[in-house]
């Protein structure tokens, strides 16, 4: 799960950029969740932001890349889940 602290975002945007998947966008110069189901939820948005305003819980948003990539054949195999680790190398994803 994905939550901000609006009165901890500066609207720096860090958060946006460092999303491998393209999940985070800005509105009214604060951090929100375009889509939680795009969310990996592998906290790379937490880990950059210095202000503090971005909460990140580790959830099923990586072993979700790997059911739709192994299972549901519905991702491109070897497309990981974002956190830079592709699912078909040693040690897998995460």
């Amino acid at each position: 799960m994905i939550r901000f602290d609006d009165s901890r975002c500066t609207g720096c945007g860090v958060c946006v950029k460092v999303c491998p998947r393209g999940a985070l966008g800005m509105r009214e110069k604060n951090a929100y969740c375009i889509s939680y189901e795009t969310c990996l939820e592998c906290g790379a948005c937490m880990l950059n932001c210095e202000p503090g305003a971005v909460y990140v819980t580790k959830g099923t948003g990586c072993l979700g890349a790997i059911i739709r990539e192994d299972i549901l054949k519905t991702a491109p195999r070897g497309a990981g889940c974002g956190c830079g680790t592709p699912s078909s190398s040693a040690g897998g994803c995460c």
